[in-house]
């Protein structure tokens, strides 16, 4: 099994240089968080910039689920998520417009075709939307448009789709309420290209709601962590869970912020889905990408353009100058 050990060391130093590369070209994302997530943020104003969908706050969420009970089988699976999100100001690049990249990463303990629990990498998922102009902040609605991704880079076929996958990606947000967010996230994404000669394609709807209502302080209860997926094709898998949570927003006075938070998911409807979650635990952990930024910079992965500290605007200022 050598072979193995090689290809996940390799797998592992990929990532690695990845990372360096993400953090050396959005750099002044990190600089900018320093300044949007300063002493006086309010924990109301945190809860709205984890959940939203299209928030421009720089950030890196890592996410345990644990799946205890599955229609179809009786293996307990577990998913560990990683999953940065970068802003592309306009101030700081060369579109005129905000962009919003987020990269997904995952490790996937699932069954395999022996009925059996194994762990293998996941595929990677990416979306690149450019929030628009209209309508006007003075709204409190945000529309965000582009592309998304699915690349094949699971390691065993019971671990991804084994597909290229490409197709549009729609998001929204609406904050005119001071103490709610609501939200969704939508995707289609559809193959065009496959890793093994007896391809299974794919076209489908997901659908990702987001709801957050602040409760007291840094507390808030949240149902954004569902994934509606409606198959196109004939026989395709549709399913409908549902989730509900609380979490914790900690300000740190010059530290990034921290989010916790706990979620359960239950499936209520499926069709032509042979396994399925029947219910799901998740355990989630935001932190601002000013964090990451100062333990890359003592590792010595950001180069020295990165670590200089820039005086940027307060966050509302900059939010009237795009």
């Amino acid at each position: 099994m050598s072979w193995i050990s090689e290809y996940l060391s390799s797998c592992a130093r990929a990532a690695l240089c990845a990372a360096a590369i993400i953090l050396w070209m959005f750099g002044p994302a990190a600089n900018f968080t320093q300044a949007q997530t300063s002493n006086a943020a309010s924990e109301e104003t945190l809860i709205k910039d984890f959940t939203d969908p299209l928030t421009t706050l720089p950030q890196v969420s890592l996410k345990d689920a644990f799946t205890p009970t599955s229609f179809g089988t009786h293996v307990q699976t577990n998913q560990v998520i990683l999953r940065p999100i970068i802003p592309r100001v306009p101030r700081f690049s060369l579109f005129p417009l905000i962009q919003l990249i987020r990269p997904t990463f995952s490790l996937v303990t699932v069954s395999s075709a022996r009925g059996r629990a194994c762990t293998e990498f996941g595929d990677m998922q990416l979306f690149d939307l450019t929030i628009l102009r209209w309508p006007s902040d003075e709204a409190h609605f945000k529309i965000g448009l582009g592309p998304m991704f699915v690349f094949p880079t699971a390691t065993s076929r019971s671990a991804g789709q084994g597909a290229w996958q490409a197709g549009p990606a729609m998001g929204a947000v609406y904050t005119g309420i001071p103490w709610l967010v609501m939200g969704f996230l939508l995707q289609n994404p559809i193959s065009f290209a496959y890793t093994s000669p007896k391809p299974a394609p794919q076209n489908k709807l997901e659908f990702h709601p987001a709801l957050a209502l602040h409760v007291w302080k840094g507390w808030y209860l949240r149902s954004a962590e569902a994934t509606w997926a409606f198959g196109w094709r004939h026989h395709s898998p549709t399913v409908l869970p549902l989730s509900f949570g609380d979490g914790d927003v900690i300000v740190r006075p010059g530290l990034p912020p921290l989010n916790f938070y706990v979620t359960g998911q239950w499936t209520v409807y499926r069709k032509f889905a042979p396994i399925a979650p029947a219910d799901r635990r998740q355990l989630w952990a935001d932190c601002g990408l000013s964090g990451i930024q100062k333990m890359a910079s003592l590792a010595g992965i950001v180069s020295e353009r990165v670590s200089e500290q820039s005086s940027f605007p307060p966050a509302q200022t900059w939010r009237e100058q795009s």
